[in-house]
């Protein structure tokens, strides 16, 4: 007797489930498996604060942020690493939050725009980025600060960069150098010029 289509497309998926499926595990004991993921609890300094999470072992720093402890300035773009919208300051170093794991940074301390400063205080850098433009959607501009404060402490440690490779000379500030060090800060709608402007505006004051 031949077999229909339809019975043919049933049997197909039937037997893809079944080899789908791990060997020697009910189905039932299968879904319970996926429905406990292994959670951790993690101890954060943010923006000067302590914050103690209890996470899934998956879950990035950049959820973290946003999910539990509702710091929406933090954007999520690419969620590749790609962009530069995640960047925070982890312990000293920006970091794209969403490569990496909330668990890594148990004990860290993280800064992110919110802990830069708010309306009522703004960070020079704040401050240089409306002055200047330095921005139009908005939504690369937390990533774009948090990058542009920890390139210029890079710059003053004496970083050493693929335009100022030497580590015997200083870095030298001009805008081939913060173009390159910001290079991994996308900005889709083009401010980079008014960037490098507010950029140069702060590291022009002394520290």
């Amino acid at each position: 007797m031949p077999i229909s289509r339809r019975n043919f497309m049933i049997l197909g998926a039937v037997t893809a489930t079944a080899f789908a499926m791990p060997p020697f595990i009910s189905l039932k004991a299968y879904a319970a498996s996926l429905e406990q993921p292994a959670m951790s609890k993690v101890t954060l300094q943010v923006n000067g604060k302590p914050q103690t999470l209890e996470v899934d072992t998956r879950t990035t720093l950049l959820d973290a942020l946003r999910e539990h402890l509702h710091l929406t300035g933090t954007k999520k773009g690419c969620d590749h690493g790609q962009c530069g919208a995640c960047t925070v300051i982890a312990d000293g170093r920006r970091i794209n939050s969403c490569l990496t794991l909330a668990v890594m940074h148990d004990g860290s301390e993280v800064t992110t725009i919110e802990g830069l400063g708010m309306p009522n205080k703004l960070h020079p850098m704040q401050a240089a980025f409306i002055k200047h433009d330095g921005y139009q959607c908005g939504y690369c501009t937390p990533g774009q600060i948090c990058s542009a404060v920890a390139v210029l402490k890079e710059i003053r440690d004496g970083i050493p960069s693929h335009v100022s490779p030497s580590l015997t000379e200083p870095p030298k500030l001009i805008a081939a150098e913060l173009q390159e060090r910001m290079s991994g800060n996308i900005c889709r709608c083009g401010a980079y010029s008014n960037i490098i402007e507010a950029i140069t505006e702060v590291a022009e004051v002394p520290a």
